[in-house]
């Protein structure tokens, strides 16, 4: 067994270590990553041809957690691992966008890629290790790749910046931010902050690269070592140059002028479809003499190459003139309208329409049993504010059926959570859901949902710190060239053919959340501060836009909206509200119709009460105060006679507090009984709290108190105690004592 170790130091002095030759050594590249008491097993596999017909790079990434990993069992009926989770799918999606860029463009066979968490003490953070280990495996096996890449996580904590913090330490970071890059690019960036600079960002991206440089070149190392460093051949693409020349010679200058035309998308995919079309019929009848698959053939190698030709137009066209497939400047931001309560019904609804993209979303407000169980294997916790995004097939225009939510779906709803969840304040009651159903999509719909979001969110009343506005950026760089172009608000096309999309989210304080994806070389930090700052303009036009629609959040919340009180109780009256088995806090419920959830936190009881009217949440709220307020001496109560003794009875001044009210106390004449006074059990009595026994706890009250005393009433004399008596009983005791002192003895001396 050829076992071959090597490791690199974090900037903190920890180590992690790569391991290859001892685990899944059928696969075609595994290595096992240790840091601490955490390790991943990273797995690459593919195909050795491509399926034929296939035209992109069929990855496939997935991350997973074992519950065991971290000594836990699965929840659910069947206790084991069952679909992916978001959080997993979200790591997934982040180590993919790295590598997928970084395989040989005709390379088209199958590739899987699998990390699996084994060991996990919930220390350190297992997803940013997860591209390291990713391409660790890439790099032991003879897989064509270009270069090998690492991801580490950039934290900023009291100012200074932290790789691959651990999760005590990110509890006082205000960036944190995932920064996926070779040795000498930066490849992908995701990410939230507390409405930090632009600099600051800068900074965090050059603080990773420091620190992934090592790891890459640890893997270089590594691949070397095993003999890796020369990959397999392939051929998985059949080329026709000629046929490539003459699409090249024929179709650039049609496609130029449509480009130039700054025609809608339809119009504009029409005139696209209709020069590639006209060119294969032409192309077919000078060929009859080619047979049907011959001719299917060449339409695919017709159609790859019509791809870059298209591409080729449309960033000349940009970098050489400044015009855009719509016409627009570089930093022109498309048409804006929006509109806040278009629907009756939800709590705050918002249309935002940026160009052809538009979002229509809506929020509704919760109680805290509304809120989501997190149950992920090293988070267990509830979340208070959700956002879901759909991305149904017709916004593009597409005639298919929506199947369920996908990954794409999962990760841009993610990056929309990450901009608005900053701005929530911590003490709102509810529980929020935001649901983005993109209408029309022609450019970034993640940012269009972060700004109807933003409305919606203020519509409902929910009182944001700050408004949050979004744009996508792209870039325009051809390799060898100066020259360049940033773009503001990209569309769809500009998206696919361009060399960068670049999001980010903000208030008009600083950032709140990024995203990047990086498809070219050299990217300059020159390049990349110019387009923050283009950013920045472009967020706050936008962020303008939104705040003439609704410059505030409305000062209350609308009448359908279920009401929630919130409020503390001390921690040793959470048992009294809830009772034995939940009694008291669902006969509170019935009786006033409100909803009440409790719940221990730092030492005291959240309470939050809701219900549909405020009568309910009054009288829910005034049975939870009873219950924990404490009786004072001197005080006047309505209570309620419980029970009937020959003595007197007791009263409930208090839910769950009784006191007794003598006989004595219950009127200024004498009582043989006390059914005299015309007591019985449910019957409602003013008493006043006379006293509270300092060793039982006991209270004594009086009703008498509260009425006139009658003219010409005399105070009884108090019958004196007879000391005899009292001297008789003393004695009475000594000798039952002396008397089990003696039977003690004589046991004693039986048993010797």
């Amino acid at each position: 067994m050829n076992v071959i170790t090597k490791s690199v130091q974090l900037p903190d002095g920890r180590t992690i270590t790569i391991e290859t030759g001892k685990l899944a050594k059928q696969t075609d590249g595994s290595v096992v990553l240790r840091m601490g008491n955490t390790v991943l097993l990273a797995t690459v596999c593919a195909a050795k041809d491509a399926v034929p017909g296939t035209d992109f790079m069929p990855l496939q990434v997935d991350y997973r957690e074992q519950y065991a990993a971290a000594g836990r069992f699965p929840g659910g009926f069947t206790k084991r691992e069952g679909k992916a989770s978001d959080s997993e799918i979200l790591t997934s999606r982040l180590v993919d966008r790295v590598l997928r860029p970084l395989f040989p463009s005709n390379f088209h066979a199958e590739v899987f890629v699998n990390v699996m968490l084994f060991s996990a003490d919930g220390v350190d953070q297992p997803d940013a290790l997860a591209g390291f280990a990713a391409s660790a495996a890439l790099a032991c096996s003879d897989i064509p790749f270009e270069c090998p890449i690492s991801e580490v996580r950039v934290a900023r904590i009291n100012g200074e910046y932290v790789i691959d913090p651990t999760f005590e330490q990110m509890k006082n970071a205000d960036m944190d931010i995932m920064v996926g890059a070779s040795a000498e690019n930066i490849m992908m960036v995701e990410g939230e902050m507390d409405e930090v600079s632009e600099q600051d960002l800068l900074g965090a991206l050059k603080a990773a690269m420091d620190a992934i440089k090592p790891m890459c070149e640890l893997q270089t190392e590594l691949s070397k070592e095993l003999g890796k460093d020369v990959k397999r051949e392939y051929d998985h693409e059949i080329n026709d140059e000629e046929l490539r020349e003459q699409i090249k010679q024929e179709l650039y200058q049609p496609v130029y002028d449509v480009t130039k035309q700054a025609l809608d998308k339809h119009a504009r995919q029409d005139a696209f479809d209709k020069i590639i079309d006209d060119f294969k019929t032409a192309y077919d009848e000078k060929h009859a003499e080619l047979s049907e698959d011959e001719i299917e053939e060449k339409h695919a190698e017709a159609d790859r190459y019509y791809h870059d030709v298209m591409r080729d137009a449309m960033r000349r066209c940009i970098l050489d003139e400044g015009i855009r497939l719509d016409g627009r400047k570089t930093d022109e931001i498309r048409p804006i309208w929006c509109e806040v309560s278009p629907l009756p019904m939800p709590h705050g609804s918002a249309i935002f329409t940026r160009g052809e993209t538009q979002s229509l979303t809506t929020c509704t407000l919760g109680t805290k049993l509304d809120e989501k169980l997190v149950d992920d294997v090293l988070d267990k916790s509830y979340m208070r504010f959700l956002l879901h995004y759909n991305f149904p097939p017709f916004c593009t225009g597409e005639a298919k059926a929506q199947r369920s939510v996908g990954r794409r779906e999962i990760g841009h709803g993610h990056l929309a959570w990450r901009a608005l969840k900053g701005q929530i304040p911590s003490d709102f009651p509810y529980t929020v859901r935001l649901v983005s159903q993109i209408l029309e999509s022609n450019g970034s719909s993640s940012m269009a949902t972060v700004c109807a979001g933003t409305l919606a969110l203020m519509d409902a009343g929910v009182p944001m710190k700050k408004p949050v506005s979004g744009i996508a950026m792209g870039l325009i760089k051809n390799p060898g060239e100066d020259k360049y172009a940033v773009l503001s608000d990209i569309l769809g096309d500009e998206d696919h053919l361009g060399d960068m999309d670049f999001k980010t989210t903000g208030t008009k304080d600083g950032l709140t959340a990024t995203q990047m994806d990086i498809k070219c070389d050299g990217l300059s930090f020159e390049i990349l501060e110019k387009a923050l700052m283009q950013a920045k303009a472009g967020r706050e036009h936008i962020l303008g836009k939104l705040l003439e629609i609704m410059p505030e959040p409305r000062e209350d919340l609308k009448p359908h909206v279920p009401r929630i009180e919130a409020f503390e109780i001390p921690k040793d009256f959470i048992g009294a509200v809830i009772g034995p088995g939940g009694k008291v806090i669902q006969q509170m419920q019935e009786e006033t119709g409100a909803t009440i959830t409790i719940e221990e936190v730092d030492g005291v009881g959240k309470v939050q009460v809701s219900a549909p009217n405020k009568e309910s949440i009054d009288a829910a709220v005034k049975k939870i105060k009873a219950i924990v307020t404490v009786p004072e001496v001197g005080e006047v109560y309505e209570g309620t006679v419980r029970s009937i003794m020959p003595y007197g009875c007791f009263v409930e001044i208090l839910p769950g507090k009784d006191g007794l009210l003598h006989i004595s106390e219950i009127d200024w004449k004498r009582l043989e009984t006390v059914e005299e006074a015309g007591l019985k059990e449910g019957d409602k009595i003013n008493v006043k709290l006379l006293e509270i026994d300092q060793k039982t706890g006991k209270y004594k009250l009086s009703h008498k108190v509260l009425i006139p005393k009658p003219e010409g009433y005399v105070e009884r004399e108090r019958r004196p105690r007879n000391n005899q008596q009292h001297q008789h009983n003393g004695q009475r005791r000594q000798n039952n004592q002396n008397r089990n002192q003696q039977d003690g003895s004589a046991e004693n001396k039986t048993q010797e």
